[in-house]
């Protein structure tokens, strides 16, 4: 976003959010891909607790959500656009998936897929699509991108004006605002599928960033001579130089990757118009985030499941409808299980145990105060803590695999695991992510863990 200080982006209305409510600038996924963090979002639960490491099985029906809460207390739920809870199966149709939906806390559903199963499960999107003719030339395009590869598969959507996947979502969240006559308070969630890759803004967003004026993707680094051999395995793992793209291909990429964030900002602004308009606004609180990052060719990767900033750092934006500090920005490390206690406590809910998370309502009075010592995130086998300045991955030994200084290498560019005086540090960082596993290590009733 622009103001978080991105030197190409435009993104004038995430500006216009933040400058009337708190940007958290230092938020961390709790698991760095799609329905994992998504899950944690809704249910205030830990991979680890709702039992998804992956894009695979689903949250389970019954799970308690701030929906749940929300519905609870008197709130009328719609949710619009990508949810992404349970496997989009081959040849299913979303609209089967209603009384799941439902069981999660959503009276009224309105689904969609993400980019890449609308390819082969249907929706409200894709029966609009088939209706007016569109919806092979959105097929045909995705297959003809894999067939490329994600390198070159660089153009924009050929999808006729207005009807790209964001265009669906952001129209019906607008329609539904505008047509909204209930006595009942509203909880709206709306699900935009991009910019999630590939990279396929609408042709006149693409026209507004010029792949000649890009910023340059992070280079790869070599490991130093200190990394044990766990470490740098690891770390070569992680930066390919076989797969790296051309500069020619990353700025190709980045300028239809940032076109496509300044697209849906147009639909953010679409949005807070239509609840102004409504006469809304002024009793409504808006929250703008995001389940994961993209590497965008940093360090030679794309796509996320790593636990570098790009991949584990996401965007949030609380705008309460009269803040007490407009224009703040909270600089205390925070996680996405907080948001389950801060929409609760925010909403007026039913203040219930919050499962893990720690409510963010204290830092919209005060983004000074100190929130959490540290925050956790978890993919598969590896395991992170940051507790505000160091960043430490482990594997499922509890081995030591990076390090990193962000006061000092905010770029990730020296893996301290070995070096000469930051023993100490590390067995501080492990101490602690060992308490979180303890405290955080129950059977939620209703779950199936292995």
């Amino acid at each position: 976003m622009s103001c978080a200080g991105h030197p190409i982006v435009r993104t004038p209305n995430m500006d216009r959010l933040a400058a009337e409510g708190t940007r958290f600038a230092n938020v961390s996924t709790t698991c760095p891909i799609c329905m994992p963090a998504r899950s944690s979002f809704l249910s205030g639960l830990y991979s680890h607790n709702h039992g998804q490491w992956g894009n695979y099985g689903h949250l389970p029906a019954g799970t308690d959500t701030f929906a749940l809460r929300l519905q609870e207390s008197g709130y009328h739920t719609c949710h619009v656009g990508k949810s992404h809870y349970y496997v989009h199966l081959r040849q299913d149709h979303l609209d089967n998936h209603k009384s799941f939906l439902a069981a999660l806390g959503w009276s009224e559903t309105y689904e969609t897929t993400g980019p890449w199963a609308t390819q082969h499960t249907d929706s409200i999107v894709t029966d609009h699509w088939k209706s007016i003719g569109c919806l092979d030339t959105f097929r045909d395009d995705y297959a003809r991108r894999r067939e490329v590869g994600w390198k070159d598969a660089t153009w924009p959507s050929p999808m006729p004006e207005g009807e790209t996947l964001d265009d669906f979502v952001g129209r019906r969240a607008v329609e539904y605002i505008e047509g909204y006559r209930g006595e009942d308070p509203l909880l709206m969630f709306v699900g935009f599928a991009g910019p999630h890759e590939p990279w396929d803004p609408p042709a006149d967003w693409a026209a507004e960033y010029n792949p000649a004026d890009m910023d340059e993707p992070l280079p790869i680094t070599q490991g130093p001579e200190w990394l044990p051999p766990e470490a740098r395995e690891h770390h070569c793992k992680l930066q390919n130089l076989d797969s790296c793209p051309t500069p020619e291909q990353a700025a190709a990429i980045r300028a239809l990757y940032y076109a496509k964030i300044s697209h849906i900002d147009s639909w953010v602004g679409k949005i807070r118009q239509s609840l102004e308009d409504r006469g809304m606004l002024d009793n409504t609180i808006i929250i703008l985030w995001s389940d994961h990052g993209e590497m965008l060719c940093d360090k030679g990767r794309f796509a996320k499941s790593v636990f570098y900033e790009q991949s584990l750092k996401v965007p949030l934006i609380i705008r309460p409808p009269k803040a007490a500090h407009a224009g703040a920005t909270c600089d205390a490390p925070v996680s996405l299980v907080d948001m389950f206690p801060t929409i609760v406590e925010l909403a007026g809910a039913e203040p219930k145990p919050e499962a893990f998370g720690k409510s963010l309502a204290g830092l919209l009075r005060d983004p000074e105060t100190v929130h959490h010592d540290a925050v956790f995130s978890e993919y598969m086998d590896r395991t992170m803590v940051f507790d505000g300045r160091y960043k430490m991955v482990v594997d499922a030994k509890g081995q030591a695999l990076k390090l990193y200084d962000l006061d000092e290498d905010p770029d990730e560019s020296l893996n301290l695991v070995g070096r000469e005086g930051t023993d100490d540090t590390i067995a501080r960082l492990r101490d602690r992510l060992l308490r979180w596993q303890l405290a955080t290590q129950v059977r939620q009733t209703g779950f199936n863990l292995p």
